[in-house]
């Protein structure tokens, strides 16, 4: 069959590809690298097809993406208002490319963006697009011909089946993916006629409208991609963090493949780890199944470059980081000008990273982390809870993360829909970074798991308000930390407050020579307990510097409660100090939160390391098994900007929990392909490993 074959011809062909997999998981689980060529309306007359297809199938991706309509179609589609592009003529483009991917042994994921449609279906269909406040259409912000369309018209169940059943009659796709829906971190605000029969916008009433909408129609399009055949699939875009527009826990549910679109950062101050922190996202609610997350070639940032290469040491990164979070690497670029693209600078980074991974896949597949903390992330808060002038719910995570990463402490996310025993079996601890929604469902988990003897940390107004974002007169988990709220929160005017050291106690290990240490910028008043660690000294007046002195000195208003409870420890910090580390800096403030974090846990780790430099950590069984990876972040770029270089750091040494009963055969450091010794101190196997560039995978081998 020629390279060009028409897709009519190869509709239900037998491919190789098709034939049963030897591994009882299904197709996409067996993926172990992906890519996309996002194509362009000008591609049909400059794309070379071949050297795509061999681009892609060099780099030992299992699939590629490729383009069968967005705005536009790719094919000669009869669909009604289903805009062909001015530079496809007669030909069947996606057919062309179909055959080429196809011939490589490559599966074909059809890619798709129903979030847009042009002026003349506005004209004759007013009822698919969304509206302003006026009733006004909500035109694209680059594109005015274009507007946005409501996921609650029919748009979404009449003409996108359409479209998708048309694809299935002309190819033999393996997958269905939407682009641009849903909405990632934001729930939409539409006024359309059936918009306005729902609750309005960006309340949990919205949402669980919104969630049921989208469950329906994720079913309705995987549904009829299994029409073609049982195995065939529908995803959508699911990036955004723990601030995804979709219930995570549910999404998990019927979610067959995660997609992750966080494909870069560039100039704005956002911090390296935001892919890995996707990755963590997608181990607290998939339960093993497919994750991918996008590194985009391009100039990812405020200002684009859609068209042109970002910093490979940047590109590195993001790669390195969706593999050590255990995600499947996925490489994306933005068209083919001049045949293979103008700037072919973005074509070289994937081609030794998917060469070396492809070389140790089977120390990329995970079965499971072995962190015993847990990170709950409150999606509810991230939606609806208000932070204070000047804060964001990011900041609190991301406040936390960074004391983690300082801490070098193993992590796993935990969702807050997830806290059922059996899931939190595992854990020793449970960390919740201002999750100031909480249901009495929730919080009951949380007292049961404290009762079967884990320990918690919990910050500022954490469970003040109910999973309605309702406040509450009280903490709902004021019994289990002994707690009681004595007032509205107090800002901050000049002066932050700050913890006067009452007596010494482990969490304030490390300091010494002073009387107080850094509060917090809000805080929420406490009654006063017996026996404080630190107490308030409220916040006084920073400039001018001759009234800069507590006219309060001393105060039996606690800034931190802490307890034991039969094998529990239990950690309150009514303050933002995760948030307030993040926004000042203040190295007191990390100190005394890994200082917590240690105290909670007993200092008991499965993994510890030690060595210099900023790193991130992920360990996991595999079926070798066991594979500890290290991110070197150490790099003046690590908050802003994007990595230029890096920065290697010196010999770390590993101690790695290891059962009795596990024989460890040899301890093999990935990116140089070596060996290295390592000794058995009882339960814990030692090594050092000599240096870490960007990225260091130590592949532990158990058996004989």
């Amino acid at each position: 069959m020629p390279l060009l074959a028409s897709a009519a011809a190869l509709a239900g062909s037998s491919l190789p590809i098709d034939a049963p997999a030897p591994s009882a998981l299904p197709w996409q689980r067996q993926l172990r690298r992906a890519g996309q060529l996002n194509m362009t309306e000008h591609d049909p007359v400059t794309l070379n097809i071949d050297e795509w297809a061999d681009y892609w199938a060099s780099l030992k991706v299992g699939a590629t993406f490729i383009s069968v309509t967005g705005i536009l179609a790719y094919y000669q589609t009869k669909v009604p208002f289903h805009r062909k592009g001015k530079y496809l003529g007669n030909r069947d483009f996606f057919g062309e490319c179909f055959a080429a991917a196809k011939k490589r042994n490559l599966r074909v994921i059809a890619r798709m963006s129903p979030d847009l449609n042009w002026d003349d279906a506005t004209q004759a269909h007013p009822d698919w697009f969304e509206r302003d406040a006026e009733g006004n259409l909500i035109p694209d912000k680059e594109e005015p011909r274009l507007s946005r369309t409501c996921m609650f018209s029919n748009y979404m169940t009449d003409y996108m089946p359409a479209v998708i059943r048309e694809i299935n009659s002309l190819y033999d796709v393996d997958a269905f993916y939407t682009n641009g829906w849903p909405p990632l971190g934001s729930l939409p605000v539409c006024h359309c006629v059936r918009c306005r029969e729902l609750p309005p916008s960006g309340t949990p009433a919205y949402w669980d409208k919104f969630n049921d909408r989208f469950e329906f129609l994720w079913k309705l399009y995987d549904s009829l991609a299994k029409e073609k055949g049982p195995h065939k699939i529908f995803f959508a875009n699911s990036g955004g963090g723990a601030r995804s527009a979709a219930n995570l826990a549910r999404l998990g549910t019927f979610c067959e493949w995660f997609q992750g679109d966080n494909q870069g950062r560039g100039g704005e101050d956002a911090p390296v780890w935001l892919c890995t922190l996707q990755g963590r996202v997608c181990q607290s609610i998939l339960d093993g199944k497919m994750a991918t997350n996008v590194t985009g070639a391009w100039t990812t940032g405020p200002i684009r470059w859609r068209n042109a290469g970002k910093s490979p040491a940047e590109a590195k990164m993001w790669l390195s980081e969706t593999s050590a979070s255990g995600m499947v690497p996925y490489y994306h670029i933005v068209g083919a000008e001049k045949g293979f693209g103008e700037d072919r600078r973005e074509l070289d980074v994937p081609r030794e990273y998917f060469a070396w991974t492809a070389k140790h896949d089977p120390h990329f597949v995970n079965k499971r982390t072995v962190a015993r903390i847990g990170v709950v992330t409150g999606q509810r808060t991230h939606l609806f809870y208000k932070a204070q002038p000047g804060a964001t719910t990011q900041q609190f995570l991301n406040g936390m993360y960074y004391a983690l990463l300082e801490g070098r402490f193993l992590f796993d996310f935990v969702h807050e829909d997830r806290m059922d025993a059996e899931r939190l079996s595992k854990y020793s601890a449970l960390i919740l970074p201002n999750i100031a929604l909480l249901s009495d469902a929730h919080c009951d988990q949380l007292r049961a798991f404290v009762q079967r003897g884990g320990s918690l940390l919990a910050t500022f107004e954490t469970s003040l308000y109910d999973e309605q974002n309702q406040p509450r007169r009280n903490f709902a988990l004021a019994d289990l930390f002994g707690i009681q709220k004595a007032g509205d929160i107090v800002p901050t005017n000049g002066n932050a407050y700050y913890a006067r050291i009452e007596r010494r106690h482990e969490i304030l290990d490390g300091f010494s020579n002073t009387g107080w240490l850094p509060g917090a910028e809000y805080r929420v008043p406490l009654a006063p307990i017996d026996n404080p660690v630190l107490t308030v000294v409220p916040g006084f007046v920073a400039y001018p510097p001759e009234l800069a002195y507590p006219p309060t000195p001393q105060t039996n208003v606690p800034a931190i409660v802490l307890r034991e409870q039969g094998a529990s420890r239990l950690a309150y910090i009514p303050g933002d100090i995760e948030r307030s580390f993040w926004v000042a800096g203040d190295v007191d403030l990390g100190h005394l939160l890994r200082n917590i974090i240690n105290w909670i846990t007993r200092n008991d780790q499965p993994v510890t390391i030690q060595g210099p430099g900023l790193i991130e950590t992920f360990a996991y069984e595999t079926e070798p098994g066991y594979a500890l990876h290290i991110l070197n972040y150490t790099n003046p770029n690590l908050h802003r900007g994007t990595f230029r270089e890096f920065y290697p750091i010196g010999a770390q040494s590993v101690s790695f929990a290891v059962p009795a009963e596990t024989k460890v055969s040899r301890v093999q450091l990935l990116k140089p392909g070596t060996n290295v010794p390592f000794q058995r101190v009882n339960n814990r196997i030692e090594f050092t490993i000599p240096s870490v560039t960007e990225y260091e995978v130590a592949a532990i081998y158990t058996g004989a």
